[in-house]
């Protein structure tokens, strides 16, 4: 097994969280503007990163992701392992290097928490945050397994279409719960976001990781029944 894959991914995963979560932890997503430069952000870097470490590890930066295609008969289960295990490593590495610049640099985090995910946007309902967040992920990974389709056909094109998706999946979803999609995203910057002074986002990500994971299992059974 190549490690080259694994660190692909720990630098993909990281490069999401310091200019996703970063770009939030600027804009606080308090209002429409913050809004779109978030999602645009997060869209943005799975863009050029699907065109710089796409064609070493498949640029999952993502478990829900590599779930997804696991379940589909993309990846053998070790692989899988390796590859959650290379994206929460980078997603807390990101969240130590914003730390470490906006401390030093003496810059307000407008999150409160280094991007972190949370369920004020759905009046801290647990019910509302999981369901919220397996729509969302259903939805991306769906989108990307009908991309990466050998029938699909949309060759170079791949990587913009799933980018813009992840766009418009954060521009709803980011008012309800900050939108994670992505369990090590939501890992990481609660972590560390704990580690620093803050543990509030530590009470809730059990949601962002289960709701996330859920999602993509029911998007890989739904596009093998669509593909029969």
């Amino acid at each position: 097994m190549k490690m080259n894959k694994f660190i692909a991914e720990f630098i993909g995963t990281a490069t999401l969280v310091v200019f996703g979560c970063g770009t939030a932890m600027v804009t606080g997503c308090e209002h429409w503007g913050g809004y779109l430069l978030t999602a645009l952000a997060f869209g943005l870097v799975i863009v050029g990163m699907a065109y710089t470490v796409g064609n070493i590890s498949g640029c999952h930066i993502n478990p829900a992701v590599s779930l997804g295609v696991l379940l589909s008969g993309g990846m053998e289960k070790k692989e899988f392992i390796g590859y959650v295990i290379a994206q929460t490593l980078g997603a807390t590495a990101g969240a130590i290097l914003l730390a470490v610049i906006f401390g030093l640099g003496g810059i307000t985090d407008a999150t409160g928490g280094l991007g972190s995910n949370g369920l004020a946007g759905v009046n801290g309902s647990v019910v509302a945050g999981l369901l919220v967040e397996v729509v969302l992920t259903y939805v991306f990974v769906l989108v990307i397994l009908g991309v990466t389709s050998a029938k699909a056909g949309h060759g170079s094109f791949g990587g913009l279409i799933i980018g813009w998706t992840l766009v418009f999946v954060h521009i709803f979803g980011i008012a309800l719960t900050g939108t994670s999609v992505n369990p090590a995203r939501s890992f990481g910057p609660a972590v560390i976001a704990a580690i620093t002074g803050n543990p509030a986002p530590l009470g809730c990500l059990w949601v962002f990781i289960v709701a996330p994971l859920v999602g993509a299992a029911l998007a890989a059974k739904t596009y093998q029944a669509l593909e029969k």
